[in-house]
């Protein structure tokens, strides 16, 4: 099947649609494929900056427990990491089922203004002289409950404006903004040490507070806000050719469906298997997020120890291995028209890299940074595949028969789920560390080897219709078309 020529500009009186931004509607008119442009910005802007305002505690740790009661105990530290993101990843299960039934943009925006507050709340008790963990510990709480507005919402909006074969690679490169953020959050929060650890919250905070401004007033959550009715909100098909914007058009078309509930989201194929592998997958993940700058500052690296500081912006590399593995997971997902089976791999290999970051990244500063990357990739992939081409895929399910809104309460359950092991993995670390590192890695690769099984779940499944697909194509290809129309796959459990 060809794909219909892209539709033309809106006209003036489908521009002030009564959701539309209002910034959107001091502009020209802006063609279909700008506004997609602009969304894809946004949201990566928008979750960059939600990042980047989660890694201030991990920055910070060594000059908490050097000089801030009651911080001396690193099991303290990790008491935070754990209030910030168990209320996260139980409030995720609340924000996803809201983001369907609310307008996103709005809802997106006051989570992060608020949540850009909350972040400086914690900051604020270094000016105030503060060394009340209850303090700490609520402040962690407040910013996990408003931050979990961010990733439900993202997702949702930009599967509304993108379906289709190539979303794996398409959110492969727009879920960069983890690493983006993560980078960003590292050097900011690094650099503010120097003023004193508040102004490592404060600043972060202040930056998704003005990105939350900029979604209110230029983000479209929905084409048909703009004028362009919402033909990308159809469930993926192996009967679907292209699915590429297929059929978008002009118009204002009839607004979403209702919402569907958690059961109903949690009876799509797919959604239990891979929310478990996220709860592991996003353990190891996030105990590198929050741990990774305080063990480079505890580790000889050449035989040196480096300042807390220099371990922060060493950590970023981490997070660029984590930009290349995302993606190039949502590239092979594509090409091999299999989510899980890509996952698993990257998962499988994930377990010998950690141990020879662990073994050998103190030979050298170069060998470090060189194993930190390849670590990096192989750990970031499969959850950057998970949590958006995964995720996006399920929300618009052919069980659901297009009638039901359903992106972020599906985005919301996995990512939810894995924010549960997510908020497990640094708080355990904060106990088993005293232990010795070798304890924490051991952890991590066996969390790595649990998500590692269950997408094998999956890729039994998924495997005998890779090889049916791959002989499709090469059927198509003989025939002289080279778009075999194969969509990747989400194998049903049935």
């Amino acid at each position: 099947m060809r794909k219909p020529p892209a539709p033309g500009p809106p006209s003036p009186d489908e521009l002030h649609h009564p959701n539309a931004p209002r910034g959107l509607r001091l502009l020209p008119a802006l063609s279909y494929n700008t506004h997609r442009a602009l969304v894809l910005a946004l949201t990566f802007l928008a979750y960059a900056l939600y990042h980047a305002s989660r890694k201030p505690p991990s920055i910070v740790k060594r000059e908490l427990a050097a000089s801030w009661p009651p911080f001396a105990d690193p099991a303290l530290l990790g008491a935070t990491d754990v209030a910030f993101l168990t209320s996260y990843s139980l409030g995720m299960f609340v924000a996803g089922h809201l983001g369907d039934r609310l307008d996103l943009r709005r809802f997106l925006a006051c989570g992060m203004v608020a949540g850009g507050a909350a972040v400086a709340l914690f900051g604020l008790g270094f000016f105030l002289g503060l060394h009340s963990l209850a303090f700490y510990v609520v402040a962690q709480v407040i910013a996990g409950l408003l931050q979990c507005t961010g990733w439900p919402s993202v997702v949702a909006i930009v599967g509304n404006w993108f379906s289709g074969k190539r979303r794996g690679l398409i959110m492969g490169v727009w879920n960069a903004h983890t690493s983006v953020g993560n980078i960003t959050g590292s050097l900011v929060a690094a650099a503010m040490l120097g003023y004193g650890w508040g102004w490592s919250f404060v600043v972060p905070g202040g930056m998704i507070a003005l990105g939350g401004v900029l979604v209110f007033f230029f983000l479209a959550p929905y084409p048909q806000y703009v004028g362009y009715y919402p033909s990308p909100i159809e469930p993926v098909s192996e009967e679907s050719t292209d699915g590429e914007d297929a059929g978008a058009t002009v118009g204002g078309g009839k607004d979403r469906r209702d919402a569907v509930g958690i059961l109903k989201a949690l009876s799509i194929p797919g959604v239990v298997v891979f929310a478990l592998c996220l709860f592991f997958a996003k353990l190891v993940a996030y105990t590198f997020l929050y741990w990774l700058p305080f063990y480079l500052s505890q580790t000889a690296i050449g035989g040196e120890y480096m300042s807390a500081a220099s371990a922060g912006y060493l950590s970023v590399l981490f997070d660029v291995g984590g930009i290349v593995g995302g993606i190039l997971a949502g590239f092979i997902s594509d090409q091999l028209h299999a989510r899980a089976t890509t996952a698993a791999i990257f998962m499988f290999l994930a377990i010998p890299s950690l141990f020879l970051f662990h073994a050998y990244g103190s030979i050298s500063k170069v060998t470090n940074i060189g194993l930190m990357m390849i670590t990096g990739l192989f750990v970031n992939g499969p959850y950057a595949l998970i949590t958006t081409a995964v995720s996006a895929d399920l929300g618009t399910h052919k069980s659901l028969k297009g009638d039901s809104r359903a992106l972020a309460t599906v985005t919301a359950i996995i990512d939810g789920t894995g924010s549960l092991g997510a908020a497990l993995g640094p708080f355990i670390t904060g106990f088993i560390s005293k232990k010795g590192w070798d304890s924490v890695f051991i952890m991590l690769a066996l969390c790595a080897a649990f998500a590692a099984v269950l997408l094998s779940i999956q890729v039994k499944r998924e495997f005998p219709q890779i090889i049916q697909n791959r002989r499709n194509r090469s059927t198509s290809m003989r025939r002289g078309n080279t778009d075999s129309g194969v969509q990747p796959l989400l194998v049903e459990n049935s």
